[in-house]
């Protein structure tokens, strides 16, 4: 966003104009992939030293040892959405520890360094492959580098053999290495369909999300995630852009963003029901599921027909005819504009939900319900 800034001269001088870029008023950028360096600190270095005082004629060793360096600590921080901080600061070094000193002065320890992320963020390898931890839990701290021990002084070393040591040991080396931080968002059921099929729309109706709505594909870029109430029960659903065909070979906006529905017990599958032919409209997701991850494909879908309200009667029935044959299953019939068939799609989310549910709001949806418990009865006192 840019606005012109006038500045009046006095003298009816002439107005300058300048052109100032806000970019404090810029949305945040969403972001669920990123490459960090971190390096644990160096330990502290012991010391030789021997204490020597007037009128002690022993003073003996006095060297301190080395302090430990500080850790790289990974923490899930409640409220954060996106890895945007970390576009702009790849590297994190941890501070080393003091070098011990004399008259038996130990080297304070390094500070640990805590790099905040998201729910749901994993830490994977260089190599992009191995795992390191994945964070389910807010708060949930995980030491990805542990600092060097400090070094011992000479003043360990002492013994009733060895009164004098000459020698000190140098701090340990911290860790170093790089990872990448990906993000895949915790939410109970997933949409998917193709650009334009209404999940956005859908989105908005059932949550406070705002997403943004338009009739040109694409219109979602990055995930969307809104809390759902259904009688009572709340869960998490999540939007993500559509798909095309050959979205796995990098086709319109890739498939990468499937990574944010692989937590999902249960995907809700959108077809549009103005489009030529709902059935291989189904055919074409489900191909770059299948294409994706075979855990992708394997969870259990709901099947439902949007924007029934933009057809005919038979122009629908022909629609849903045609899915039922491809998905094998007889679909639900919605309206995310009207509101028509959201209650029993909701119902049948939170059926699958209920039995495993992923996100803190499904767990916790049961727990603020009162329960009656039985009161004994006070009996009459009686001599």
């Amino acid at each position: 966003m840019r606005v012109n800034i006038g500045f009046s001269l006095p003298f009816g001088a002439l107005a300058v104009a300048t052109s100032v870029p806000l970019h404090y008023l810029s949305p945040m950028k969403f972001l669920d992939e990123a490459k960090v360096y971190i390096r644990s600190g160096d330990g502290g270095n012991g010391c030789v030293a021997f204490r020597r005082e007037k009128f002690i004629e022993f003073g003996g060793p006095s060297g301190g040892n080395g302090g430990r360096g500080g850790d790289v600590i990974v923490e899930v921080a409640d409220g954060l959405n996106t890895l945007i901080d970390y576009r702009y600061q790849q590297h994190f070094k941890a501070p080393k520890g003091g070098n011990g000193m004399g008259s038996d002065r130990h080297g304070a320890n390094g500070k640990d360094i805590v790099l905040k992320v998201p729910l749901g963020t994993q830490i994977i390898d260089d190599d992009r492959e191995t795992l390191i931890h994945d964070f389910t839990r807010v708060g949930e701290k995980f030491v990805l580098a542990e600092g060097g021990n400090g070094g011992f002084g000479n003043a360990h070393f002492k013994s009733s053999t060895n009164r004098a040591p000459r020698n000190a040991n140098p701090g340990q080396p911290g860790e170093e290495r790089w990872i990448w931080l990906r993000l895949k968002l915790i939410a109970d059921a997933g949409l998917v369909g193709l650009p334009n099929a209404g999940k956005s729309t859908f989105l908005s109706k059932v949550s406070a999300a705002k997403p943004k709505i338009a009739d040109y594909p694409f219109t979602t870029l990055h995930p969307q995630l809104g809390v759902v109430n259904a009688d009572g029960r709340e869960f998490v659903l999540a939007d993500i852009p559509g798909l095309i065909e050959g979205a796995h070979e990098g086709a319109g906006l890739g498939d990468r963003f499937l990574g944010h529905v692989e937590r999902c017990r249960v995907l809700l599958h959108l077809v549009d029901a103005t489009c030529e032919h709902a059935g291989k409209a189904y055919k074409t997701v489900r191909a770059e599921l299948d294409a994706y991850a075979e855990t992708l494909a394997e969870k259990i879908e709901i099947v439902a027909l949007n924007k029934i309200d933009a057809v005919a009667p038979d122009e629908l029935k022909k629609q849903r005819d045609r899915l039922k044959r491809a998905a094998k299953k007889t679909p639900l019939l919605l309206s995310g504009i009207t509101g028509a068939g959201v209650p029993e799609t909701l119902r049948a989310l939170v059926a699958v939900i209920g039995e495993a549910p992923v996100s803190d709001k499904a767990k916790g949806a049961g727990a603020g319900q009162d329960i009656e418990t039985p009161v004994a009865q006070a009996k009459p006192w009686a001599p």
